[in-house]
């Protein structure tokens, strides 16, 4: 039996995190190993209302199912690295990991589709799923990888220039067929351990944001693929803990984790170059808007915000890149397990 390592990372929404667990382990009924639900040092009652769920809901017999507190709040990259260390550290032979989302569940066959195919194609080291809301409709789940080319596209929002850089623009929202692709999101991630193992888990210098797409590209440099596959499913609300559709400022640690993954992955005069790029795009959107009367749909004071934040990343060192390896164990000593 093939044996699996599910990690839900819990913030703030417990009942929802249960009913993910519960979603993998009726999607884990042909697979062993474990699934761990990990607390993310929530600041309310999250743990123990895991825990008391958990004892209270029927599991499958074959899999354990362990509720741990992470301790901190080291974001979405640090989070799910404590419950992949404390999986490996359960079941040591699981061939694969699952990443879930909290506010998302995984269709009954979602995990055994996402399993065959990375069986079927060996160059894939990394699959995710095709991403519906509760409405059924679509979401974007599979991008290209972020560029110059891609952040004035997406600030300029021009139709000739999106037709000119068509080949970089950044979302392919729901790809014909299962296939390889950039970078595809973490709120339904299945990869193999043995490529963990060699490229490192999530980089946890980024607090959230970019994280994955750091993870995909690591792996790609690393000679291995990335694909989305349509046959695997997931229903996701989208943005719960973080309240991203809702933002009417965006946060710091957005700015910090993109000026983070150019300046490691390329350089520093990359990304200084693509914040330049995206604030001459915005500009340009904002002429359109102006001359047209649309509405104003965008952040405040984004451009503002993401030139300070930049100059001001410009002028301090790069963080040296905390790529932690699965072999360090966590210390979890507060754990229930449900046999």
């Amino acid at each position: 039996m093939i044996n699996i390592v599910t990690v839900v990372l819990n913030y703030k929404t417990p009942d929802l995190s249960v009913k993910a667990a519960q979603s993998a382990a009726a999607a884990m009924a042909d697979f062993g190993g474990v699934i761990v639900l990990v607390d993310n040092a929530s600041p309310d009652d999250s743990f123990h209302q895991m825990q008391q769920a958990v004892r209270a809901a029927r599991w499958p017999a074959h899999i354990d199912v362990q509720v741990l507190q992470s301790g901190r709040n080291g974001g979405f990259g640090a989070g799910n690295n404590f419950g992949i260390r404390a999986g490996l550290d359960i079941c040591p032979d699981a061939e694969f990991v699952y990443i879930l989302n909290p506010d998302a569940s995984v269709e009954k066959d979602g995990i055994a589709a996402l399993v065959s195919y990375l069986e079927a194609n060996p160059r894939a080291a990394i699959a995710g799923s095709r991403i519906s809301g509760e409405d059924g409709a679509a979401h974007c789940s599979a991008f290209r990888f972020p560029g110059l080319a891609s952040e004035f596209e997406a600030a300029a929002r021009l139709g000739p220039v999106t037709r000119l850089l068509k080949d970089y623009v950044l979302p392919l929202h729901v790809p014909a067929t299962s296939s390889a692709v950039g970078w595809i999101v973490g709120a339904s991630m299945l990869a193999r351990t043995s490529v963990l193992n060699k490229i490192g888990l999530f980089d946890e210098t980024f607090f959230l944001y970019f994280e994955e797409t750091d993870l995909c590209l690591r792996a790609r440099r690393a000679g291995h693929e990335v694909h989305f596959v349509r046959e695997s499913r997931i229903c996701h609300i989208g943005s719960v803990s973080t309240g991203m559709g809702c933002w009417t400022r965006t946060p710091p640690y957005w700015f910090q984790s993109r000026w983070y993954y150019y300046s490691k992955n390329y350089n520093r005069a990359y990304a200084i170059s693509a914040t330049l790029l995206n604030a001459v795009g915005t500009v340009c959107w904002r002429l359109r808007r102006w001359a047209e009367g649309k509405p104003d749909t965008d952040a405040e004071h984004f451009v503002r915000d993401l030139l300070s934040h930049d100059l001001r990343a410009l002028c301090q060192p790069t963080p040296e890149a905390s790529i932690r390896a699965i072999g360090m164990r966590p210390d979890t000593p507060l754990q229930i397990s449900v046999d």
